[in-house]
């Protein structure tokens, strides 16, 4: 978990360099607003899925773009550090966030949703048998 959350923060970080209206002063920041959209997206997120099903089904599905920009500019409406200028920074900026986060996860957790482990690979010389 702790993971996941470094993981979005280096997202909400990078969105930020790439998206021009979505500002982050620094790393707790960043920190603090990961661990609000991980709130809001466990929380509020479902309530707005169920209210906009039938929105979200007649646009295939891209309302859920709009969901995630709506609960970025709440997450900088909370965040003292992060601000997002508008709707449409928002929107890229959710974008972004979930396709940084798509990627470094698919380095972390395995097809069957765990996470990966570390192994320690010993290189041996053949003469140091012991």
């Amino acid at each position: 978990m702790v993971i996941r959350w470094l993981i979005l923060t280096s997202s909400i970080l990078l969105t930020a360099y790439l998206v021009e209206g979505v500002r982050v002063e620094g790393f707790f920041s960043a920190l603090f607003a990961a661990a609000v959209l991980g709130i809001l997206n466990t929380f509020v997120r479902p309530v707005f899925l169920i209210l906009s099903l039938p929105v979200t089904f007649l646009t295939l599905g891209l309302f859920i773009l709009v969901i995630n920009a709506v609960l970025l500019l709440m997450a900088g409406g909370v965040v003292p550090g992060l601000s997002i200028s508008g709707f449409w920074s928002a929107l890229f900026g959710s974008v972004c966030i979930s396709l940084v986060s798509f990627v470094l996860n698919s380095f972390i957790v395995r097809k069957d949703g765990r996470g990966t482990r570390v192994r320690v690979v010993r290189l041996d010389h053949p003469d140091d048998r012991r």
